[in-house]
């Protein structure tokens, strides 16, 4: 995988209030401002899942804040690593950008014991991310 000085990565799954949050969130942490993260979604939700924002509180990350964002195509030709998870075809495809999709449990309608193994997954996905763009994940 190419990686430029700051390689930018972008997370879309279609509410943009799980999935793509928890990733977005443990990139921008354990990236340490070497990564620039965004996240989208498909057809954004009105709110972060609350089971989410629980989840990840839980380990010292605060995303009370975040809001779902919807997924623009600037947003695609401009990142250099697009994951997706589980939002089908609706994402723009770009050449010369590295595509990956993970396959990972919807948190939605869930509580928030069924959300932590999708968050510990999302963790250690994440680290193994950073070791394929050659970024030493922050402690």
């Amino acid at each position: 995988m190419h990686t430029p000085a700051v390689p930018s990565v972008l997370f879309v799954c279609v509410h943009n209030a799980g999935r793509s949050q928890m990733a977005a969130a443990f990139l921008a942490r354990l990236g340490g401002g070497r990564v620039e993260v965004r996240s989208a979604g498909s057809a954004p939700a009105e709110a972060v899942n609350p089971a989410v924002v629980e989840a990840l509180a839980e380990v010292g990350i605060d995303i009370a804040a975040e809001t779902p964002k919807i997924l623009t195509t600037e947003a695609v030709r401009t990142s250099d690593v697009v994951i997706t998870m589980g939002c089908g075809d609706a994402c723009p495809y770009f050449p010369g950008r590295t595509y990956l999709d993970w396959t990972l449990e919807d948190p939605a309608g869930q509580g928030v014991e069924s959300v932590r193994p999708i968050r510990d997954e999302i963790e250690r996905r994440i680290r193994g991310l950073l070791t394929d763009l050659g970024i030493e994940p922050a402690a």
